[in-house]
């Protein structure tokens, strides 16, 4: 069974209510402090959650652990806005220029496997309002696949980038694990991404 960290910081976090939406996938996630990271920690790890609530301090004085994890061929989903990098390919987080709404709609560059089904107007509005999914950008590394962009001038918001063996997905906003508390289609974000994690690669 392959297994997941997904890291907290401060705040008590539990994944057991996921496992419903998780059945059938052969993975176990694994609620574990922030401050537990180290090498040993990483070993036989197929993927982290490193969510928006973070110790980026932190996990910017680890960069050479995370960059060797994914060199070796994890894969980390990452969320929230980049104060301090922590990770080869991040870069800081950058505001919207305003403009509304418009500035806030979500647009699909590319489809994939995470995302299928998911419908654009449930990113872009929860309960009526605009911004929840994504209000600010990064500029992705060269050769990231772009997945969605923000507002007419298509400012990046989830991106893949491939490092050495492993991949590393960006997510500008709120824990994209977060999403699917309701009945649209953002229920399917979580056994997607969790799926696409633990998937085989060549």
């Amino acid at each position: 069974m392959k297994t997941i960290l997904r890291f907290s910081c401060g705040h008590a976090t539990s994944s057991a209510g996921w496992a419903p939406r998780l059945a059938g996938l052969d993975c176990v996630v694994r609620d574990v402090d922030l401050y537990a990271l180290d090498a040993s920690l990483l070993d036989g790890v197929t993927a982290l959650l490193i969510g928006m609530h973070m110790d980026q301090r932190f996990l910017q004085a680890n960069t050479a652990l995370l960059d060797d994890y994914v060199a070796r061929g994890g894969r980390i989903a990452i969320s929230g806005h980049v104060a301090h990098p922590f990770l080869t390919g991040l870069s800081p987080v950058r505001p919207l220029d305003g403009g509304g709404i418009a500035e806030l709609r979500v647009e699909r560059a590319v489809a994939h496997p995470i995302w299928d089904g998911v419908a654009l107007d449930d990113l872009t509005f929860r309960r009526g309002v605009a911004g929840f999914y994504g209000h600010a950008w990064h500029a992705p590394p060269e050769g990231a696949t772009v997945i969605h962009t923000l507002g007419p001038a298509r400012r990046p918001l989830d991106f893949i980038y491939t490092q050495g063996r492993g991949d590393v997905l960006f997510h500008g906003g709120n824990d994209l694990w977060s999403f699917g508390g309701g009945d649209d289609t953002t229920r399917q974000l979580l056994p997607q991404l969790v799926g696409w994690l633990v998937e085989a690669r060549s």
